[in-house]
């Protein structure tokens, strides 16, 4: 029996792009730059693998709090705790 307990699991709909949406990504989602202190949404994009936080982040609300290479380190409220994400700006989109 395959091991069915790994990150992606039970993310079939969440980790999918619509018909409209599949191939390659825009470029400008990887140029994006957000500035310290900004609100940004984590909205992962399935078709970029690099820099993909883990899915339960998948919606969430978070503000940036630094860059670390091409990543940005995001703070995102997980219950009672502040998680430290380290997410590449295709998987951001700022808030409206």
């Amino acid at each position: 029996m395959p091991n069915s307990k790994g990150e992606r699991k039970d993310t079939r709909d969440k980790l999918s792009n619509s018909v409209r949406d599949r191939g390659a990504s825009p470029p400008s989602g990887a140029v994006q730059e957000f500035e310290e202190g900004a609100k940004v949404h984590v909205k992962i994009d399935p078709s970029v693998p690099e820099g993909r936080p883990h899915p339960k982040f998948q919606g969430r609300t978070g503000k940036v709090v630094g860059e670390q290479g091409r990543a940005f380190e995001v703070e995102v409220d997980d219950g009672d705790s502040t998680k430290t994400l380290f997410v590449r700006p295709q998987h951001l989109a700022e808030q409206g």
